[in-house]
């Protein structure tokens, strides 16, 4: 009896590269609970909610309340900012088709990754990707339930002041910092699936 061939390593999903998959998937799940959880903490806790979201299409009038800083030390704060764009306030929506296609844009990129993570061949990549899918996709929420995505953290020290940033957002700078290493061959878990 004749062995079925068998499909390519390069196609085949070893259960090494599986785990970094799972590895990955588990990072991406904690960055999107975690974030979420700290904007409920912030957004209902704190009552950042009353702070109106800059955004048109909102019921009402276009009103934004800003909420006094929060102090927490000499170089952090407690702030509340709506942000309609993506990185830094860049492309900002100013309207409900800009904030959907911002959404959908979200998605379709932590989709990509996903399929990336599938394939990912160290846990470098893994983590990257999966803090990158998860930050992706806790602004994509805050997109589709506010309108704009909810920022808190604002260091300052020196009289500088730096972006008002969330825990999504955190997750997706640490993850391309990760993929960064990996693309360099650098980083601290660099084992390559066999």
């Amino acid at each position: 009896m004749a062995n079925a061939p068998s499909a390519p390593p390069s196609a085949q999903l070893t259960p090494h590269g599986a785990s970094f998959a799972r590895l990955g998937g588990i990072w991406a799940l904690a960055t999107l609970i975690l974030d979420q959880l700290v904007k409920a903490v912030f957004l209902y806790g704190y009552d950042f909610i009353s702070c109106a979201p800059c955004a048109p299409w909102l019921e009402g009038e276009n009103l934004c309340l800003p909420c006094p800083p929060v102090e927490v030390t000499g170089f952090l704060n407690f702030v509340m900012v709506w942000n309609t764009g993506v990185s830094f306030g860049l492309f900002a929506a100013g309207s409900l088709a800009g904030t959907l296609v911002l959404v959908g844009f979200s998605v379709g990129m932590s989709v990509l990754l996903g399929v990336w993570l599938m394939r990912a061949e160290n846990a470098n990549l893994a983590l990257g990707l999966g803090l990158v899918i998860g930050g992706a996709l806790g602004n994509a929420i805050d997109r589709a339930i506010y309108g704009a995505v909810a920022d808190f953290f604002q260091f300052h020290a020196f009289g500088y002041d730096w972006y008002v940033f969330n825990v999504a957002d955190a997750g997706i700078f640490f993850g391309v910092v990760f993929i960064l290493l990996d693309s360099l061959g650098l980083g601290p878990w660099r084992t390559r699936k066999e």
